[in-house]
């Protein structure tokens, strides 16, 4: 197959033994680019080969991306050998998905979980998140948005899932060149929102109009871990969409939980949760700047036995990172006064621009800054269906440190 193939090809000075040794990525200013290879349509595969001309891998290309290739196969992976790549094929989704669906069934009782966690999961690009017979697919990649039907079957015929939905949102997509076109790929979408239970809460999660596929299964251990802290508790769920923490903590016995987010919509949800539960008498939401409402709650004398904040990427980018670092210092100035005396508090980045020593030194500034000490008790990161790819920094994005005050 590979004589099909195009090839594009390293310079001499760039790194091959990076991408041996399981590098994803290859990035624009490591390819020779030529007519040729400029003239590529988005999401072409190809041969990559070293400056030698030796065959490195098969990739994806874009060439209207900073990254130019992203890597599918490896000579030597699964008996694959440098001239005879597979087709990328439903075959070949298959493959793929079936050995991602074998570890979610390992770890978890019920279908709910992020199913395909891009690179890591051995799809570039490529997100699935599962809420039970319905899947929301986010092809992040050019490549993926080419093969989308074809993922789409084997994904069906691997999982027995009867709708699948396709996300177009996010900066990834725009960097890709991608449209922002949400789509029905299978089956229905759901006449309204869908019910997923979670360390003991049920939420409700926007599958069509949502933030991202609906919901972040990524802090599903950090949820859990908040919740233990939470018998009898007063707490605090700042950036709280659709009530991740809050929720978890209500299901573990809070006393009261205080959801703040600026969304009208995902505070809705977060309402329609507590009533699913049961426990809506114990919830209140306050709709806002989350930066004012700590300022106003701080004000109002209020004092929590936990609090969490959970912010969007503040650092999306290495440009960002300096005003994101101060973003999340302010976050825990402000935050850390409303923790009453031995109380806790819970900050959460996931920008993955931020590494986890820059996040922790920012957050151990802010909470000084705001006139308080304590001990780290508990660094988190994303659930096991979030795996790591050991090679990309950008896939162990989330941190959550936890702190006795």
């Amino acid at each position: 197959m590979s004589a099909e193939l195009p090839v594009i090809r390293l310079k001499p000075k760039a790194n091959a033994r990076a991408i041996r040794h399981g590098a994803p990525w290859v990035y624009d200013n490591e390819i020779v680019t030529d007519r040729r290879s400029r003239a590529l349509s988005p999401g072409t595969v190809a041969v990559l080969e070293d400056a030698e001309r030796q065959p490195l891998a098969l990739v994806a290309v874009n060439p209207g991306s900073r990254i130019f290739a992203r890597v599918l196969e490896r000579p030597g992976a699964g008996g694959v050998e440098a001239g005879a790549w597979p087709g990328i094929d439903e075959a070949w989704f298959e493959a793929r998905l079936t050995r991602a669906l074998a570890l979610r069934e390992r770890l978890f009782d019920a279908p709910y979980y992020r199913l395909v966690h891009a690179e890591a999961d051995g799809l570039p690009g490529v997100v699935i998140d599962r809420f039970g017979d319905t899947a929301v697919i986010q092809p992040n990649a050019a490549w993926a948005e080419v093969r989308l039907e074809e993922l789409t079957r084997a994904l069906i015929r691997v999982t027995g899932l009867r709708h699948v939905l396709k996300n177009a949102s996010g900066r990834t997509r725009t960097l890709e060149g991608l449209d922002e076109v949400q789509a029905v790929l299978a089956g229905e979408a759901p006449a309204g929102p869908v019910e997923v239970p979670m360390n003991g809460a049920r939420y409700l999660a926007d599958l069509t109009g949502g933030q991202k596929t609906g919901l972040f299964y990524d802090q599903r251990p950090n949820h859990a871990f908040a919740a233990r802290l939470a018998p009898g508790a007063r707490v605090l769920d700042v950036f709280s969409h659709v009530g991740g923490f809050g929720l978890a903590a209500l299901a573990a016995g809070a006393e009261r939980a205080v959801c703040v987010d600026g969304s009208g919509p995902a505070l809705e949800l977060a309402r329609g949760g507590a009533e699913a539960m049961g426990v809506a008498d114990r919830l209140e939401t306050r709709q806002g700047d989350a930066f004012d409402q700590l300022a106003a709650l701080a004000e109002a004398g209020e004092r929590f036995d936990v609090v969490i904040c959970d912010p969007p990427a503040f650092a999306p980018s290495k440009q960002a990172l300096e005003a994101g670092l101060r973003a999340y210092e302010r976050v825990a100035r402000l935050a850390a006064p409303l923790v009453a005396e031995g109380g806790f508090l819970g900050l959460c980045s996931c920008s993955h621009a931020a590494d986890l020593a820059k996040f922790r030194t920012a957050c151990n500034r802010g909470i000084g800054r705001g006139g308080r000490q304590g001990a780290l008790i508990r660094t988190g990161f994303a659930g096991p269906d979030h795996p790591l790819h050991p090679l990309l920094a950008e896939s162990g994005y989330l941190k959550a440190l936890f702190y006795r005050l």
